[in-house]
C-alpha cells in the first residue's frame, strides 16, 4: 500500500499491489478487487470514503474465495 509526499496523514494507504488486470465477469481488479470507479476515484476520495472502500474488500476476497473450486 503505496504513500505518496502529497499524501494526508489521515488518508488510507491504497489498496493498489501493481497487479492491474480486471476480471470480466466482476469488472472488478484482480489485485485490489476495487471497481474502475473505485480505483479513478480514490484520489478525490475523503479518508472516511477510502476507509469505506477498503472495508468492503475484506468480503469481496471472501467471496473471491468461495466461488473458486
Amino acid at each position: 500500500m503505496a504513500r505518496t509526499a502529497f499524501s494526508d496523514p489521515d488518508d488510507p494507504p491504497s489498496p493498489c499491489i501493481k497487479v492491474c488486470k480486471l476480471d470480466p465477469v466482476t469488472r472488478l481488479c484482480t489485485g485490489c478487487l476495487r471497481s474502475t470507479d473505485e480505483i479513478g476515484a480514490w484520489l478525490f476520495m475523503s479518508p472516511d470514503e477510502k476507509r469505506d472502500v477498503i472495508a468492503q474488500l475484506a468480503g469481496r476476497r471472501a467471496g473471491r474465495r468461495g466461488r473458486r473450486g
